[in-house]
Order: structure tokens, then C-alpha cells, then sequence
């Protein structure tokens, strides 16, 4: 019976000032520090074995799992993707989520923030940002680097190295460890529990909250919990 471990990298410095990070490569805050340090705690406490361990090219994530690691004396060598990056914010990249939003209106925020399928504007090619990047992202495929993401977009990269990548493993009893983002967690997310478009604006994912998931030989989901009760969030299943 394999095991999937979803880990929402720790507070970042750009969450702790409510701004747009997207793919700006910023670092943890303290607090972060101290949620991947628990988060680490949590998975040890469950005494399995991780056996392969992915994360996306921004150093949030990266640092994330680096500390769950080191928590549990393992040194295993983890898989970098890109395709597990945050979901891109084009053009709200580095804005205040509550400045923004007494700009554009309520409405507009929503759309852009939670809707499936409505990116933001693309970022403009002068953005001061563009040079804040994952300097990693120099090894994406020329033609795959967007400009903008809504969720769907960041669905569409995800899935496919879920499919091509992590499944063939989890088929094989192996229990693995994911180091992402809030949006390419809820991406996966929705594919996992079977999540309509119209309820995945409903699903959150905890910062430093480590979510276990537990399949049956068939990778039907046999159960799901979040190792933190006191931060747990709803989990939306088959709606």
C-alpha cells in the first residue's frame, strides 16, 4: 500500500507581506522556517519509509523539503520539476493581494485569484520581477515558459508529470514525499479527489501542514489526513 505525502512549502517571506509570488524565487520567512522544521517532525513521527521525494525549481519548496529531510536523517537525492512550480500570476506577479483588490474590484480579484480557468494579464517582457526568477527555470523547454497561469494552466503541466512521473511509482509500493506550492498542490488536488471545476475555489492547502494520502493497490484513495489537527483544512472529495 503506497503513501503520497503533499507538503505546502512554509511560509514565505512574500506570504508573510500578502503579495502575488507566483514564480519569484523568494526564501521562507522565520515562521516558514519553523513550519518545514514541524513538518518534519510530523512525517517522522509517522515512522514509514520515503522512498522518492520531488519538488518544483523555487527555493521555498526546495528549502522545504531540504529541512523535512535533514529532520529525518535522510539523505536522498530529490527531484527538482518545474512543472511543480506555483502557478505563474503574469501580471499581479509582486503585487499586494489588498491593494490589488481595491484597485479591480472584488469581483475581478476573485476571478483572477480563484477561478479555474481565468489568468491574470501576462506579465510584461520589462518586469523588474522577470529577474527574480528561479535562476533553474533556464533548464524549461523552450516554448513552455508562460507569461500567465490560471489554475487550469497549472493543472495541465502538473498532471502530466503526476501521470508520467509519481504514478509509476506509487504502482510500485513506493511511498512518496512532495514539496510544492499552494496552486500546483491544489491542481493535484483536484485530480486526486475527483474535484468539479466550479468547488475547487473552496479548496485552501496550509502552509507547513503535511497532507498523507494513502492508496490501495488500485490507487483508489483509501483515506487522507492532514498530520497537523490543529491547522487542518477542509478536504473536498468527489464534488
Amino acid at each position: 500500500m503506497s503513501k503520497l505525502i503533499l507538503t505546502r512549502h512554509g511560509q514565505s517571506i512574500w506570504n508573510a507581506e500578502n503579495r502575488f509570488t507566483g514564480w519569484v524565487d523568494v526564501d521562507l520567512s522565520e515562521k516558514g522556517i519553523k513550519e518545514a522544521e514541524k513538518s518534519g517532525e510530523l512525517i517522522k513521527k509517522l515512522n514509514i519509509k520515503i522512498d522518492i521525494c520531488y519538488t518544483s525549481f523555487l527555493k521555498r519548496a526546495i528549502k522545504t523539503l531540504t529541512t523535512i529531510l535533514q529532520k529525518n536523517n535522510l539523505e536522498l537525492k530529490f527531484n527538482t520539476a518545474w512543472q511543480l512550480n506555483e502557478r505563474h500570476y503574469g501580471s499581479l506577479t509582486g503585487l499586494n493581494k489588498d491593494e490589488t483588490k481595491k484597485k479591480i474590484g472584488e469581483e475581478q480579484f476573485k476571478k483572477y485569484r480563484r477561478s479555474w480557468d481565468i489568468p491574470p494579464p501576462p506579465i510584461k517582457e520589462d518586469s523588474k520581477y522577470l529577474s527574480n526568477f528561479s535562476p533553474l527555470n533556464g533548464g524549461i523547454p523552450i516554448g513552455m515558459t508562460p507569461l500567465t497561469e490560471s489554475l487550469k494552466n497549472t493543472y495541465e503541466r502538473v498532471i502530466p508529470f503526476y501521470e508520467n512521473e509519481i504514478k509509476k511509482n506509487l504502482y510500485e509500493d513506493k511511498n512518496i514525499l512532495v514539496s510544492a506550492h499552494g496552486n500546483s498542490l491544489r491542481a493535484l488536488c483536484k485530480y486526486l479527489f475527483k474535484i468539479s471545476d466550479g468547488k475547487i475555489n473552496e479548496l485552501e492547502i496550509p502552509t507547513g501542514n503535511p497532507l498523507m494520502i494513502e492508496f490501495e493497490k488500485n490507487l483508489n484513495i483509501k483515506k487522507f489526513f492532514y498530520l497537523d489537527d490543529s491547522r487542518t483544512k477542509n478536504i473536498i472529495f468527489n464534488q
